[in-house]
This record gives C-alpha cells, sequence and structure tokens, in this order.
C-alpha cells in the first residue's frame, strides 16, 4: 500500500568544500557499467512503501520488529519534526512533540531550550543489530555552522520509545563547519562509527565510556575527489543546474560496518572511490593517527554513492545515484545491480531488514540549489523496498 504524508521540510544542499589531499592513483573503469547490465530484479520487484507528497525526507531506520522511522533534516523552509514514526497511513513526531521542538526564536533565549536535548537537524537514524535507536544531529541548520552544544548521537530505547543517551560532541570533534552525516555500529565492539562530509572524517564513539575521537581528518580517503563531476537524472549536478555552475564536494558520507569480514566500508559523496579499514584498528583508542592511515585500504572504482549498509551475508549496499539503483558489492568484491527504476531518483539512505532493503528518495538533485527556476520538485518524495538477492 502506498501511503503519502505531509511533512514541512524544504531541502537545499550548501556546497562542503575543504582542502582535498590528491587522491592515490586509481583505474578508469567503474564497477557500474557491469553491474548495470544484469540487475536482479526489474521495477515491478520495487514495492512502494511510503511518499511524502511535497516535503523532503533522508534517513531511514528499520527495528527488528518492523517499526519504520525516517527522519527529515533542517535545510531550508517551513520546519515541522526533525524524526518520524511511520503508523499505517499516518505518522507522529518520535520519540515525542518535545524532541522534536526547537524554534530557532525560542533557542535565542539563553537556556530555553537546551540544544542538546532538543532535535536540531537531524541527518540520519539508524537501528543497530541490538534493536538500538540512533539519531545523529550534526547540528547545523541550512549548513550555516553547528549550533555550539548541539552536536550529538541519541539512543532511543524502542521499547520505551524514551531518550536513553544523549552523547554530545564538542567543537574538536564536530566543528563548526563539520556535519556529521552517517552512523553504523559494531555492537561486539560497542563502538559507533560516523562519518563527517562537511570537512571529510570519521568519528569514533565508545559506547562503553562515551568517549569521542576524530580521525582521518587528513587523509584522502574521507575527501571528495575534486575530477568528478556527478551526472544524475541525466545532467551534471552543479549548482543551479547550468554548465558553469560549480560541483558541490561533498566529503565522506555513506559508511557500513561489515560483519562477516570485520571491517568498516566507507566513500565521500562525490567520490567514485571506496575504501575500508579493520573495525578493530579503527575502535581502538589508544592506535596512532599514523596507524589508522596506513591501515586503510583503497577498493578501487565504485559508484557515486549517499548511503550504505551491509547485510549478514557480506554484501556491502549502495544507493547508486548516478544509475537510479541500489547496488551491491559482493564478498569477494564484484558489483552486481539489485534493482533500477526512473522512480529512484537520488535514492538516499538505506536500511538492511529480513524481507528486503529499504530506502529513501530525497531527490536532492532537483532541489533549489540545483534546479534551473529554483523551486523545489513536484514529485513526491518516496519510500520503497526491494529484495535481497536471491529471495
Amino acid at each position: 500500500m502506498t501511503r503519502s504524508f505531509g511533512v514541512i521540510v524544504l531541502a537545499k544542499v550548501v556546497s562542503m568544500i575543504a582542502g582535498c589531499q590528491p587522491m592515490p592513483p586509481r583505474t578508469v573503469e567503474a564497477p557500474a557499467d557491469q553491474a548495470a547490465a544484469s540487475p536482479d530484479y526489474g521495477a515491478s520487484r520495487l514495492e512502494s512503501v511510503a511518499q511524502s507528497v511535497g516535503f523532503q525526507w533522508t534517513g531511514v531506520a528499520a527495528s527488528a520488529d518492523g517499526r519504520v522511522f525516517v527522519n527529515f533534516p533542517r535545510w531550508d523552509g517551513p520546519y515541522r519534526w526533525a524524526v518520524a514514526e511511520l503508523v499505517d497511513d499516518m505518522y507522529r513526531p518520535y520519540p515525542d512533540g518535545q524532541w522534536n521542538r526547537w524554534p530557532p526564536a525560542e533557542a535565542e533565549i539563553a537556556g530555553e531550550p537546551d540544544p542538546a536535548y532538543r532535535f536540531v537537524c537531524v541527518q540520519s537514524v539508524h537501528i543497530d543489530a541490538n534493536n538500538r535507536m540512533w539519531v545523529l544531529d550534526p547540528a547545523s541548520p541550512g549548513f550555516g555552522g553547528v549550533v555550539p552544544g548541539a552536536a550529538k548521537l541519541v539512543e532511543i530505547d524502542l521499547a520505551t520509545d524514551r531518550v536513553v543517551r544523549v552523547i554530545r560532541f564538542n567543537e574538536s570533534i564536530a566543528p563548526e563547519a563539520s556535519y556529521l552525516n552517517d552512523v553504523r555500529l559494531d555492537v561486539e565492539r560497542n563502538v559507533a562509527f560516523i562519518t563527517d562530509s562537511g570537512l571529510g572524517a570519521i568519528i569514533v564513539v565508545d559506547l562503553e565510556t562515551n568517549r569521542s575521537r576524530r580521525v582521518l581528518a587528513n587523509h584522502p580517503s574521507t575527501k571528495a575527489e575534486s575530477d568528478v563531476v556527478p551526472v544524475i537524472g541525466g545532467r551534471e549536478w552543479r549548482f543551479g543546474q547550468t554548465p558553469t555552475g560549480d560541483v558541490p564536494q561533498i566529503h565522506s558520507d555513506g559508511i557500513a560496518y561489515n560483519p562477516v569480514d570485520d571491517h568498516v566500508y566507507y566513500q565521500a559523496l562525490t567520490a567514485r572511490t571506496l575504501y575500508r579499514i579493520p573495525a578493530g584498528m579503527l575502535a581502538d583508542f589508544e592506535r596512532s593517527e599514523w596507524a589508522i592511515a596506513q591501515a586503510v585500504e583503497n577498493l578501487g572504482p565504485s559508484v557515486l554513492t549517499d548511503g550504505m549498509d551491509a547485510d549478514r551475508q557480506g554484501n556491502v549496499y549502495f544507493t547508486a545515484l548516478e544509475q537510479d539503483a541500489i547496488v551491491y558489492r559482493m564478498p569477494e568484491g564484484a558489483y552486481r545491480t539489485l534493482v533500477t527504476s526512473e522512480n529512484l531518483a537520488w535514492p538516499d539512505s538505506l536500511a538492511i531488514t529480513p524481507e528486503g532493503v529499504v530506502f529513501t528518495t530525497a531527490r536532492i538533485h532537483e532541489t533549489k540549489a540545483f534546479s534551473f527556476n529554483g523551486l523545489m520538485p513536484s514529485e513526491p518524495y518516496g519510500l520503497w523496498q526491494a529484495p535481497l538477492p536471491g529471495q
């Protein structure tokens, strides 16, 4: 059944440019060309789970018992809620209305409310293998800079629908120009891995102690590739959709923890190179920055992607922006297209469930900053599900 939701969010992506080191040599052939020739499923196997008519969402999370949550960043225009649960044909602010209220006018009053206990600008939601829900708040409305004291990772108990922990990030972890983007968990080590797409880095959080660390901030693996010009929806992705418009430089974005090979996979959005690092190396707070950098492995060409995740068979999934598709990398390194459809306009974030891959479409390439007329897209934003390989 298709459900429609009128969630008041407008979107604008702002160029986030940071100094980058030259990228290591890489081959030119793209695995997407090989994968797209033989998708596992046709568009008929796509299930429309929900739609947001006129209002944009980005992230999605799915629980072990089938609950589905989405989030809406505070990027531009009218705004109502940051996180919502989809319930039948309705949605509700999650975990409650109070957490979803942070009016800037109210926030200007000293101490009212403390932005550490309000969702300021949520970018992603995730439910880990232990069925714990995590809300990542980069706290940079409209990419205008991190609100002091507001960048955080929030844990919610799905059994009680209550916030049980708020892990705050200071300026050394989330600098003013940062934009914390996505989070994945290694539940065995009880460690969270977070990408920063604003400046390019990975944040490691020890969930036993709430201690955090910023690493690979000066490493090419977390940076955009300056020679990449994305082609999305049949056009080069540039500001204003003009031939002379600047190409956005979006740094480390998608991230996945693969429990089969015990590695963390990650990639910049404006890039076509995939990297990985042993999770134990990244999670070890005693390891030097040099040792961590030496452990990074360049896996070669990948697809242009916004969101990533991994299943229990060791497949790593990508939202493939240029192919309007979901693509996955098998454990031996070969890429395949799971499903492709013209309806998948900027597949953004995804979640792996026993029933399939659930993912959002955010239509970012059609929003104000990138459209010819400066308007938002008229088509709805979608929440879709595709079967896992072999289902």
